[in-house]
């Protein structure tokens, strides 16, 4: 079975937590990244100034912030399709959300933690 590997090539800020993502499929999408800004990782991009700071990693490509928060590339094309949870997901109250891209030995790209496997749909 072939699994897609997306890409995001592009994005914009539109609002505050809220960007214009645009993957190398052609698919772009408005995301509100507010529900899942807590826990040690994506807690402290609340602060805008940080959010801001966001950039796109030139070798895995995909989303990435100055503190090691990052979110796989996978997972934000299925948000921005509708086939993610994460996008009606309610503010998670501090508990922790693994939404992190990693690299295997041929440089394919997982998700792991247990909000991406509850994230996507069937």
């Amino acid at each position: 079975m072939e699994h897609k590997i997306y890409w995001v090539v592009s994005f914009e800020s539109i609002r505050p937590f809220t960007l214009k993502v645009t993957f190398d499929d052609g698919v772009t999408q408005v995301i509100d990244f507010q529900p899942v800004l807590a826990g040690e990782i994506y807690g402290p991009l609340q602060d805008e100034k940080i959010f801001d700071q966001v950039e796109i990693d030139p070798e895995v490509h995909t989303l990435v912030w100055p503190n090691g928060a990052d979110i796989c590339p996978d997972l934000l094309h299925a948000w921005a399709t509708g086939r993610s949870r994460l996008s009606q997901r309610p503010p998670s109250r501090g508990r922790p959300i693994d939404v992190r891209c990693h690299a295997d030995d041929v440089g394919a790209r997982h998700c792991i933690g247990r909000m991406v496997r509850r994230a996507l749909l069937p």
